[in-house]
C-alpha cells in the first residue's frame, strides 16, 4: 500500500495500489453530463490518468492545464483527469480554464476508480495525487503516488512514459 500525508497528515488510502505491469483495473466515473465513463470506453488507446484531490485547488489546477497542454503533442493518447470534485464543479472549471484537450471525471458517486486503484485518502473522501499512464493493451507501465498530496507529480517522467508507450 502506497503511505501518502496530506498537508503533512498521514493519510490511510483505501483500495489497492496498482504497480507497473498490472493490468489495469476497470473503473466506472461520471463525465460532466452524467454519463458513466470506463478504462474498456479507451480500449487501444495509451492513457494518462492524472488523479487530483480537487480542480479548485492550485497545485491540482495547475497539473490539470499541463497535462491538458501536453496531450496535443501525444499522439494517440487519451488524458485523463479524475477527482471526487462534482461533474458541476468540474464541468464550471474545465469551461473557465478552457481545457480543450483533456477529458475530467468525476468518481464522487462511488469512488470506484480511487478503490480500484488504492487512491481513496479515506478520511478527506478525497482522492490521493497520482498519475498512471496505461497503454493500449491495458498495462501500466507508469504508477506515481506523490508521496505529500501538496506537491506536484514528477511531469516529465509521465509524459516520457506515454510517449513510450504502445
Amino acid at each position: 500500500m502506497a503511505t501518502v500525508t496530506f498537508k503533512g497528515n498521514p493519510m490511510e488510502l483505501v483500495g489497492s495500489e496498482v504497480k507497473v505491469g498490472d493490468k489495469a483495473p476497470d473503473f466506472t466515473v461520471l463525465a460532466n453530463d452524467l454519463s458513466e465513463v470506463k478504462l474498456s470506453d479507451f480500449a487501444g488507446q495509451v492513457k494518462l490518468i492524472s488523479v487530483v484531490p480537487s480542480v479548485d485547488t492550485g497545485v491540482c489546477s495547475v497539473q490539470t492545464k499541463r497535462f491538458n497542454e501536453a496531450v496535443a503533442e501525444l499522439n494517440n493518447v487519451q488524458v485523463l483527469t479524475i477527482s471526487a470534485d462534482l461533474p458541476f464543479a468540474q464541468a464550471r472549471w474545465a469551461t473557465e480554464n478552457n481545457l480543450g484537450n483533456a477529458k475530467i471525471y468525476s468518481d464522487h458517486r462511488d469512488l470506484s476508480f480511487g478503490e480500484a486503484y488504492g487512491v481513496v485518502m479515506k478520511d478527506l473522501r478525497l482522492l490521493a495525487r497520482s498519475v498512471f499512464v496505461i497503454d493500449s493493451n491495458d498495462q501500466v507501465v507508469y504508477a506515481e503516488y506523490v508521496s505529500e498530496g501538496t506537491n506536484h507529480p514528477e511531469y516529465d517522467a509521465a509524459l516520457e512514459a506515454a510517449k513510450q508507450a504502445k
